[in-house]
């Protein structure tokens, strides 16, 4: 899992899913995009990705430099989500989710679930269905021999 968080918000939906991801004693990775390389997908059969949205529909700055990334990499088919806090109050709601996921598809990725979008802070009902959302992404791993 690779992710950025500015207040906290996307922090909690990466720990939810994290949470979920890990029920299904599925191994897991995180790392903040800062100190991530779009290397680094290579190494992993499923890809979660979390961004805040920025602005008017943009990925928040710290996130370019490992998105510039992923356009030299060629997934062969890895399972991916992308998930990210947005706010509703801007023309594009969650832009930078919906960036991921075309950038995922764009590189080979088979992007698994729609984009998971929640507005602001999650709830603790919105904390729950991130961490269902993690635990049906792991599912999709169960089984399969981790290397």
């Amino acid at each position: 899992m690779v992710f950025t968080s500015l207040t906290g918000n996307t922090r909690d939906m990466a720990d939810a899913i994290a949470e979920g991801i890990r029920s299904e004693q599925v191994e897991l990775d995180i790392k903040e995009v800062m100190y991530a390389s779009g290397d680094d997908l290579l190494k992993y059969d499923g890809i979660a990705l979390g961004a805040y949205t920025w602005g008017d529909g943009d990925l928040p700055d710290e996130f370019l430099d490992f998105f510039d990334e992923m356009s030299d990499v060629q997934l062969d088919g890895q399972q991916a989500i992308v998930f990210g806090s947005c706010d509703s109050s801007y023309p594009v709601f969650g832009g930078a989710v919906d960036q991921l996921v075309d950038k995922l598809k764009e590189i080979g990725a088979e992007v698994v679930e729609e984009g998971l979008k929640i507005e602001m802070s999650p709830s603790q009902s919105e904390l729950k269905q991130c961490t269902e959302f993690g635990a049906a992404f792991a599912k999709r791993f169960v089984g399969i021999k981790q290397s």
